[in-house]
C-alpha cells in the first residue's frame, strides 16, 4: 500500500530578527479579506463558489477559487515590506512559488541539475514513504542554507527531498455550504489536501497549494551541496 504524508508550516526563528525574510511570509498588516462569497448553482444539483467582484487572479489553473489576502507595499527591489509573522505563509505568494515552482525565499526558478529541493525536519515527513505530499515552495541552490537556518524546525538535521517529479496535487482549504439562515458558511474543514478533480472544489475555498513527490532521493543538506558541487552546480 502506498503511504502518503503531508507536511504543515512551520514556525521561523523570531528570536534571529534575519535580515532576509522568505518571499512566502505573510507580513503585518497584510490581512484576510472580507469573504464576499456566494454560491451559484452552476447544473441541477451542482454549485460553485464565487466572489461577487471576482477576477480572473481569484482561482487558481484548475479553477478553485482562493482566499484573499491583502498585499503591503514592496521596497525597492520588489519584495514585501513589513513585520514577518513567521507563522503564516500568504497564500497568494505561496500559490503562485508553488505553482511556478519558484524558491520559496526569493522567487528565482528552484530547479537545479539534480531536480527540485524540498526541505522537511527530521520528523515532519516520513523518509520511506512512496509518496509525500508538501505546501512547502522548493528552494534555489543559492538559500538550501538559508531557508535551513531560517527554520528553527530544520535547525538539528534538516532532510532534503530531492525530487525530480513533483506535479500539483491539490489544494488546502475549507468547503462553503448554503443554507436560508446562515447564508454562505463554512461546512468542513478537511484534514488533508483534497485533491484535483475532488467533488468538494468546486465550493472549496484554497490557501495553500500542495504538490506530491514521488520521486525523490532523501539527502542530508551537507550531502546535498556536495551532490550539486559535483554536478557543477554555482
Amino acid at each position: 500500500m502506498r503511504s502518503t504524508t503531508i507536511e504543515t508550516n512551520k514556525n521561523v526563528n523570531q528570536q534571529q530578527q534575519p535580515t532576509l525574510v522568505p518571499f512566502i511570509v505573510q507580513r503585518r498588516g497584510e490581512e484576510a479579506a472580507p469573504a464576499d462569497l456566494v454560491i451559484h448553482r452552476a447544473a441541477p444539483g451542482r454549485y460553485r463558489l464565487h466572489y461577487l467582484d471576482e477576477d480572473p487572479r481569484d482561482r487558481d489553473l484548475h479553477g478553485v477559487l482562493w482566499g484573499r489576502c491583502s498585499f503591503n507595499p514592496v521596497d525597492e527591489h520588489g519584495r514585501p515590506t513589513g513585520v514577518p509573522e513567521w507563522k503564516m505563509m500568504h497564500p497568494f505568494r505561496q500559490r503562485i512559488t508553488m505553482q511556478s515552482l519558484r524558491c520559496q525565499v526569493c522567487t528565482a526558478p528552484a530547479r537545479t541539475p539534480l531536480g527540485f529541493v524540498f526541505l522537511s525536519g527530521p520528523r515532519d515527513l516520513d523518509a520511506q514513504a512512496e509518496t509525500v505530499l508538501t505546501n512547502q515552495p522548493p528552494v534555489c541552490t543559492r538559500h538550501i542554507q538559508t531557508a535551513a537556518r531560517l527554520c528553527p524546525h530544520l535547525a538539528v538535521r534538516p532532510r532534503v527531498f530531492l525530487a525530480r517529479s513533483a506535479p500539483l496535487y491539490g489544494v488546502i482549504g475549507v468547503i462553503y455550504g448554503y443554507d436560508p439562515e446562515r447564508g454562505v458558511h463554512v461546512v468542513a474543514e478537511p484534514e488533508m489536501p483534497l485533491p484535483y478533480g475532488h467533488p468538494n472544489l468546486p465550493t472549496c475555498l484554497g490557501s495553500q497549494l500542495v504538490r506530491r513527490l514521488s520521486s525523490f532521493t532523501v539527502l542530508t543538506v551537507d550531502e546535498l551541496i556536495r551532490e550539486l558541487d559535483t554536478a557543477g552546480t554555482p
